[in-house]
């Protein structure tokens, strides 16, 4: 990896607070407004306002459902932001996952605002950034746990946490009115893999001093008990490199570099090479060495290539495409398509993530074709011990938090409607650990003064989608809901010669359909009768304004084979000049 470019903060170290000598003054009024995350998985953006300084926590995208055709990501409509563009100070980032950084580029782009975040995830920022020519305009400033740093009327106290992922964060945001507690993803991992423990101590403290408002993370508040340490991976990992006869595939989301940790020293204890197939596992794995946080030993790793040359039973092969990406490294080599990885009788396939909402399908289906190839897989759903655990804390640890704290107010994040109500209940069964508690969505105002807290209007918020291939293109509404209209119903093409000079037409209209079919013979010709008809009962004038003659044959057909067959193609007459 390329020399890594970092701006350090400008006021790092520990602030003294002492509002009464700062310039704002405490009457006036603190705005919570989240563009994303609240009320879907993914998008978590939250903007936070005192007077004419706005902050950004977190710049994040999601990816698209199924109806979404052709769409690539999705990111937050920033239209508040950009309205407000002279007040945004900064984008402070919680963690390097992409529903987190992935909108960055794009808000970068309108917005190039300071970006501060933890050198992991900076990491991961910068090469995002670098993909769509920004990095070299974009100010990144780096921040540790612990060390304190002043954006306007704001000062931020970044607190470790533990997640899937490293170097995450909390943000204690000192504000005029008191300390609003932004969680971040996390779960409290009493045994986290880099022993970077979980600083409970801070939340107590702050929760001696007093918190103005805590947001806390709901992406698991369906579940009860805690969430398992990631450490508990590691007996089922144990198990599969000391019984696995031939190569062994582990396929995990190219973020969880503990778990790409946790492989690589089951293969250094085995007797197993190391190879790292696909992109983003590639990417992930050389950050990771580079920053500390992962060690390769020497002559641990191969190039891909060199897998062949090797014995099955020598072989550990870290790859991509957990998810049954269709174009993925892991979903090439389940169809014996991929240039390295081959996947034979024999081998052992290990899925060690969650299967996404969605992703169903796709990741059976994958399953399916390595079953095919009469490997031994391993999966969520058939793993006792777990092959995975999630990076999000269960009831107990969100309870536990909540004690800690004991906020004023609670506000749930991170999550589809029916988790944020769920949270929401479970905060508010905590007697005399939270005082109010405010269930609020994308696009809400929350809004503090000295007389308390309250819903304040909203502002407009959605989502931008962003076309496949070149990543940069928006796709609008009525491109989708065409997409759409194709999927389901095809189209119809009536071709039609006329004669520029006379109107008249030349020849008989030709009918090209694709995705549709009128069920009966002969119901082609009646189509092309329906478009002669019309052409027939209309003007020169209007045969000759190609305009009205186009939009009176789409009309006519629409209502011919709506009635016809109850089907609504795409009709898009095509006039041709002779």
């Amino acid at each position: 990896m390329g020399d890594v470019k970092r701006r350090v903060p400008e006021a790092g170290g520990h602030l003294k607070l002492c509002y009464a000598k700062e310039s704002y003054m405490n009457s006036g009024k603190l705005h919570l407004v989240p563009l994303g995350g609240l009320g879907e998985f993914g998008m978590n953006c939250m903007a936070m306002r005192w007077g004419d300084d706005i902050v950004v926590i977190d710049a994040g995208m999601m990816f698209p459902e199924s109806e979404l055709l052709g769409v690539d990501i999705v990111v937050p409509d920033i239209s508040y932001l950009i309205e407000n563009r002279e007040r945004v100070r900064a984008i402070v980032l919680t963690h390097g996952h992409e529903d987190h950084i992935g909108a960055l580029p794009w808000i970068v782009a309108e917005l190039n605002v300071p970006v501060w975040g933890t050198e992991f995830t900076l990491a991961y920022v910068e090469d995002k950034l670098e993909e769509h020519g920004l990095l070299d305009s974009a100010d990144l400033r780096e921040i540790r746990p612990g060390d304190r740093f002043k954006i306007g009327p704001f000062t931020i106290d970044p607190i470790q946490v533990t997640h899937s992922l490293v170097d995450c964060v909390s943000l204690a945001i000192h504000t005029p009115l008191g300390v609003v507690l932004h969680t971040g993803d996390f779960k409290v991992d009493p045994t986290p893999t880099d022993n970077r423990l979980f600083n409970l101590h801070a939340f107590a403290e702050y929760g001696k001093e007093g918190v103005l408002a805590l947001l806390q993370d709901s992406t698991n508040v369906e579940r009860r008990g805690y969430t398992p340490s990631e450490r508990a991976v590691r007996g089922k990992f144990d198990e599969v490199f000391a019984c696995a006869g031939g190569r062994i595939f582990i396929s995990c989301f190219s973020s969880s570099i503990h778990r790409i940790k946790l492989a690589v020293e089951m293969a250094w204890e085995h007797g197993r090479k190391v190879a790292f197939i696909g992109r983003s596992m590639i990417s992930s794995s050389e950050i990771a060495e580079d920053l500390g946080y992962l060690d390769i030993a020497d002559g641990l790793l191969i190039h891909a290539g060199e897998l062949k040359n090797l014995v099955p039973g020598k072989v550990c092969v870290l790859i991509s495409g957990t998810q049954g990406e269709p174009m993925s490294a892991l979903s090439r080599a389940a169809v014996d398509n991929h240039k390295h990885a081959r996947i034979e009788k024999g081998d052992t396939v290990v899925l060690s993530s969650r299967i996404i909402p969605g992703n169903e399908k796709a990741i059976y289906r994958m399953v399916d074709h390595l079953f095919r190839r009469e490997a031994h897989v391993i999966y969520e759903d058939s793993s006792t011990p777990p092959v995975h655990v999630s990076g999000h804390g269960s009831q107990e640890e969100l309870k536990l938090i909540i004690n800690l704290v004991k906020p004023k107010y609670f506000i749930p994040i991170h999550g589809e409607y029916r988790q944020l109500k769920l949270h929401a209940q479970l905060a508010a069964s905590m007697h005399g650990s939270v005082g109010t508690v405010m269930l609020i969505e994308s696009g809400d105002i929350l809004e503090f003064d000295e007389l308390g807290a309250r819903k304040a209007g909203r502002v407009n918020v959605g989502r931008i989608c962003i076309d496949s291939g070149s990543r940069t293109d928006v796709v609008e509404d009525l491109v989708i809901k065409d997409r759409r209209h194709l999927s389901e119903d095809g189209f119809v093409l009536p071709i039609i010669a006329i004669n520029k000079l006379t109107g008249r037409v030349e020849i008989s209209p030709e009918i090209v359909t694709r995705g549709f079919s009128g069920g009966e013979n002969g119901f082609l010709d009646s189509v092309r009768n329906v478009v002669v008809e019309t052409l027939g009962q209309s003007s020169e004038e209007e045969r000759a304004d190609y305009g009205v003659i186009k939009e009176k044959i789409r009309a006519e057909l629409k209502r011919y084979i709506s009635k016809q067959t109850q089907k609504r193609p795409l009709i898009m007459p095509v006039i041709l000049e002779i």
